[in-house]
């Protein structure tokens, strides 16, 4: 059994995940433990099955970057999960820091408020929402809070509502906080989150539990809020130069459709909600 090392874990996680078949080898029937055997995944990536049982139980330090390569291809991983593996065996002193910065530069804040007809916001590793602009700030006031993006979906009810497709939502939120915890291992605020949604959301930890590794990229989200209604919008992350460990989120809608028309309807509920707010007045 694994010791509990973040590699172990990782490679257990995804050991569990495969059958047989998935790999070529023969199924023999019914097993008494899920997945591939510690050997099977030996034998395919073509080290002895001692030398894997030590690499999974975190005694063994340094695998090469070929035994690494290795177990990736046995264990059917992705570009980024394979990633994912070479971080979980960087040494201390190799690992980037999160140095836990909550500002954003004010030529990106600019930047943002600048976008009328876009929302757009600035995430860090852990999914907070460090900046965003009016029209993200009205698609997501439907939320108790928009602070965290994985909060929001595991544990505000309106998660659920507005993420039409919750359960894509739900794993890509701890994909990202799985990759996040590779890239920034020692960070405080990332295991907080982690432990806060583990405790509070039983979904949440059987999610974690499979080690899913996922950035963001581009894709189609389906929205709806509460006044608004449906809403499709095209998704696109981008890294911020100067400070790799935030993240610019962007949401565009089609030219003239439904969705540009809704993101027109939330931008003059916001700007009515500025007009008659005392807290936006000038003295």
């Amino acid at each position: 059994m694994s010791d509990g090392t973040p590699l172990g874990e990782f490679l257990r996680a995804r050991r569990e995940a495969l059958e047989p078949r998935d790999v070529g080898l023969p199924d023999h029937g019914r097993r008494r433990v899920p997945g591939l055997r510690r050997e099977e995944v030996a034998l395919l990536a073509g080290v002895s099955s001692d030398y894997y049982v030590r690499l999974e139980q975190g005694r063994e330090n340094s695998p090469s970057p070929r035994v690494l390569d290795a177990v990736a291809q046995a264990l059917k991983l992705d570009a980024e999960a394979t990633d994912h593996l070479n971080r979980l065996c960087l040494t201390v002193s190799q690992r980037p820091r999160d140095r836990g910065d909550t500002d954003v530069s004010p030529r990106l804040s600019r930047l943002l408020d600048g976008w009328e007809h876009t929302p757009a916001f600035v995430v860090g590793p852990a999914l907070d929402v460090m900046a965003a602009n009016s029209l993200a700030r009205a698609l997501h006031s439907g939320f108790e809070r928009f602070d965290n993006l994985a909060r929001m979906a595991f544990l505000d009810p309106a998660g659920r509502e507005f993420y039409q497709e919750w359960e894509r939502a739900a794993h890509s939120c701890a994909a990202e906080l799985r990759a996040a915890r590779g890239r920034f291992p020692e960070s405080a605020r990332i295991a907080a989150l982690v432990a806060e949604l583990s405790d509070l959301s039983a979904e949440f930890a059987a999610i974690w539990r499979t080690h899913e590794v996922r950035s963001k990229t581009q894709e189609v989200k389906h929205l709806k809020h509460p006044e608004a209604g449906d809403l499709f919008v095209e998704f696109a992350a981008f890294t911020v130069n100067g400070a790799p460990h935030q993240q610019l989120v962007v949401y565009q809608a089609e030219p003239a459709g439904p969705t540009a028309a809704a993101f027109g309807t939330l931008r003059e509920a916001s700007a009515r909600w500025h007009g008659t707010n005392p807290a936006n007045r000038a003295d």
